[in-house]
């Protein structure tokens, strides 16, 4: 059968349910133009090892008032849709022939013309609009998962994960780092976890540290805060607050990707349990009820996207150099969430991983008395830090693994001490001894003595 025959025969299944308000003396508001996809089977987290998260296929179907017609009928499979900024254009993921892999296309909403964005060999998937005419999209490269970015015009693809994890980007957060979900510990297949990056890849780091739960399908909204889905259901970011904050919701399971019709009406999927399709709801947040918006008797109704302008992010002007590594301080590495002993933490070391995926050591450096360590680190592949005492006794040692890019000048608070950890106004002793760095950039500084 063609994919148009196959769109069609799609959208005769879909039964459209009145929104009903949960209040019965309001009444609800008129929702504006938007996307959604169908899918016949869906597993939101597949991508966690790289997996089809459509194995039957998907399309991205036009809801304009109580009408539907397929976003772009040529194609064999759609998903992912992203509006611009100004409301005038879509990203998706698609494949103009089943056997295709997934690449990125844009189409203008005014003539319905349609290019190829992001033409690889391999899968891309999950693309999100970023200031200045650039794109973020997920790209498979020997079975992984990898976040890129490149321009509209077809520029070459700039890298933003150096990690053996997949990893796929959620949302473009208005200070312009990109939001993206990964295993925890970074680096490692765990359970999904909420990081943030800037868009030339620096400054890596979790959304928030208290690593509850599972969390993925992230979108900020227009408060600000982050929305995710959990094991327990959905729950937030706020800006005061250093942990989640569940969201008291109906019972059922959420893949993530809140649209906003208001503040107080939001439109998402949802689905009872395993054996039922997802579909989309209404809800007014703290209410008892979800309100039946969207449904398909035996196929998944997800991804919904407004049509509508949106603020543009902060543009990130990156500020990378042109050498060859990446310089880290760490002001005070007994500010964690850890607990160490008062002039325990003698030294730090740094590993990477070789071509096995195991640690490989790098080298070691002394940690002064106010636990700030100066050190200089290969760019670009994964790295891993371990704290020791006297005796060459591990203190602590990371989970799981982070990045630094090249020419990144990065400093930190302390060790796990969480992004939203403020630093003491003081001067680091290391800076006082030193402005040079520790050389861990390989296996000649692993017994690096000074500074």
């Amino acid at each position: 059968m063609p994919p148009r025959s196959i769109l069609a025969f799609t959208l005769l299944l879909i039964s459209v349910v009145p929104a009903i308000p949960t209040n019965s003396s309001s009444e609800a508001a008129p929702v504006p133009t938007f996307l959604y996809t169908v899918s016949k089977n869906y597993d939101p987290l597949a991508w966690q090892h790289g997996g089809e998260r459509f194995p039957s296929g998907a399309q991205i179907v036009v809801r304009e008032g109580n009408s539907d017609h397929p976003l772009a009928p040529d194609f064999a499979a759609m998903a992912d849709p992203a509006i611009s900024f100004d409301a005038r254009k879509v990203l998706f993921a698609g494949k103009r022939q089943s056997n295709d892999p997934w690449q990125i296309w844009e189409i203008t909403l005014d003539d319905n013309k349609v290019r190829r964005v992001a033409d690889n060999k391999e899968d891309c998937i999950r693309p999100l609009y970023l200031p200045d005419d650039r794109i973020v999209y997920a790209r498979k490269l020997d079975g992984r998962l990898t976040i890129e970015t490149t321009d509209l015009s077809g520029g070459k693809p700039l890298p933003l994960t150096y990690i053996s994890a997949n990893a796929i980007p959620s949302d473009v957060l208005r200070d312009g780092r990109i939001l993206f979900e990964s295993g925890f510990p970074l680096g490692t297949d765990g359970p999904s976890e909420i990081y943030a990056v800037y868009s030339d890849g620096s400054g890596i780091e979790s959304y928030r540290c208290d690593h509850s739960t599972a969390r993925h399908g992230s979108r900020q909204t227009d408060s600000g805060d982050i929305i995710f889905s959990t094991t327990h259901g959905l729950a937030r970011f706020t800006s005061p607050r250093a942990q989640q904050v569940a969201i008291t919701s109906p019972q059922g399971e959420y893949p993530g990707d809140v649209a906003e019709l208001s503040s107080d009406d939001w439109v998402f999927s949802w689905r009872r349990n395993e054996s039922s399709p997802f579909q989309l709801v209404r809800w007014k947040p703290g209410a008892r009820e979800l309100t039946p918006f969207l449904e398909c008797s035996d196929s998944n109704v997800l991804q919904p996207a407004l049509i509508a302008q949106r603020t543009v992010p902060n543009r990130h002007p990156s500020s990378l150099h042109d050498w060859p590594n990446a310089n880290l301080l760490c002001l005070n590495a007994y500010t964690s969430k850890s607990q160490f002993i008062p002039g325990s933490i003698q030294s730090v070391r740094f590993y990477t991983r070789d071509r096995a995926g195991a640690p490989s050591l790098l080298g070691t450096a002394p940690v002064e008395r106010d636990g700030s360590f100066f050190v200089q680190v290969p760019n670009d592949q994964p790295l891993q830090i371990e704290l020791l005492d006297a005796s060459g006794k591990t203190l602590n040692r990371e989970s799981g693994f982070f990045w630094m890019r090249r020419g990144e000048q990065r400093g930190c608070v302390g060790c796990h001490a969480g992004p939203e950890t403020a630093p003491e106004n003081a001067v680091p002793m290391v800076l006082l001894k030193s402005t040079i760095p520790a050389d861990m950039t390989g296996p000649t500084a692993q017994s690096a003595g000074g500074h």
